[in-house]
């Protein structure tokens, strides 16, 4: 007896089926390849943790799996979200509600598939020492205030609290509230406030106005997309936002996997941050995309929150008028 187990014949038989089956293998994959329809997300800033959702729903295949094969550019002061997306750069991208509705209200025909947002992060913050615990108390203070669409929160604080305050126009820094230029300045509760706290204050010494518990919340990221783009293809809109939020959640579940993405994008754009602040910022986005963990209201857009900045963008007369919540609003209900 042979000791060959098989035969000649049976090796040439048995390579010819794994020959066929690598190029059934390879049919297949192309054709499933060719399925996934191409989307461009910009995100309007410069890669951090703000952005882990949909880093982490691209690195672990929850796009594909959706059928969607995403290109996750990067942001930053010079990619404008919605000049981007106008101008076709982009199938998606983020941005604040208030910046959103204005280019609504001005003729873009861009419309919300998602409010990833729901708690406001933006924050006055002051030094105990100054005397600054009320809202009264900052009354006659100098107080730092970012310009752009983080404008109006600090200015309908004001007006909301009869405050006469000296309003110092500042560009997305703490140095001169550091430096004791200003007695208040406005923060983001995911960046800045670290930075406050990294810079050798103590929470216990600081006095934080957030805008979100003094009835003024303002919800920012969300997901936006054109018109024509979501009336084309619903289902891809919808598919974008659910992979997008699962994202999100892997990401809070799994936050050491997370943060270690997150700086490998970081790391990239060579942004200069580190690690211990990319998970203080995921920490506090999981606190507001999921204000007490209701993962029921995750992508909506509540008609209240709308409301709320449609009215003081109104007041101010930023916009001319509101545009319809339901024409602007496309996500869950």
């Amino acid at each position: 007896m042979s000791d060959k187990i098989f035969g000649e014949t049976q090796v040439r038989r048995i390579g010819a089926i794994l020959f066929l089956f690598a190029l059934l293998q390879a049919a297949v994959s192309g054709a499933w390849a060719q399925e996934l329809k191409k989307v461009v997300m910009l995100p309007q800033w410069l890669p951090q943790a703000q952005f882990a959702g949909y880093m982490l729903a691209v690195e672990k295949g929850f796009y594909r799996e959706a059928g969607l094969d995403v290109d996750l550019l990067r942001g930053g002061p010079d990619k404008p979200p919605f000049h981007v997306l106008e101008t076709g750069g982009a199938t998606f991208c983020t941005d604040w509600l208030s910046n959103a509705i204005q280019k609504r209200a001005a003729g873009l025909r861009v419309v919300n598939v998602g409010q990833i947002i729901q708690r406001s992060a933006l924050l006055l913050v002051a030094k105990k020492k100054s005397g600054i615990l009320r809202p009264e108390d900052l009354n006659g203070k100098k107080v730092g205030v970012w310009a752009g669409q983080f404008y109006l929160q600090p200015v309908s604080f004001f007006r909301k609290y009869g405050l006469n305050v000296n309003v110092v126009p500042c560009y997305s820094s703490m140095g001169l509230f550091l430096k004791g230029g200003v007695d208040a300045n406005t923060a983001m509760w995911y960046n800045e406030y670290h930075t406050l706290l990294n810079s050798g204050l103590d929470a216990d010494e600081l006095t934080a106005f957030f805008f979100a518990d003094l009835g003024l919340n303002f919800p920012e990221d969300g997901i936006y997309c054109t018109q024509d783009t979501f009336e084309s293809d619903p289902t891809m809109c919808a598919a974008f936002l659910q992979a997008s939020l699962k994202g999100w959640l892997y990401a809070f579940e799994h936050k050491e996997e997370a943060v270690r993405i997150v700086m490998k994008y970081a790391d990239a754009a060579n942004t200069g941050t580190n690690k211990a602040h990319q998970q203080w910022m995921l920490d506090r986005m999981q606190d507001l995309i999921l204000p007490g963990d209701s993962r029921a209201e995750m992508g909506k857009l509540k008609p209240g929150d709308y409301a709320a900045v449609g009215e003081a963008l109104l007041s101010y007369k930023l916009i001319n008028g509101l545009p319809p919540f339901d024409e602007f609003y496309r996500g869950p209900k």
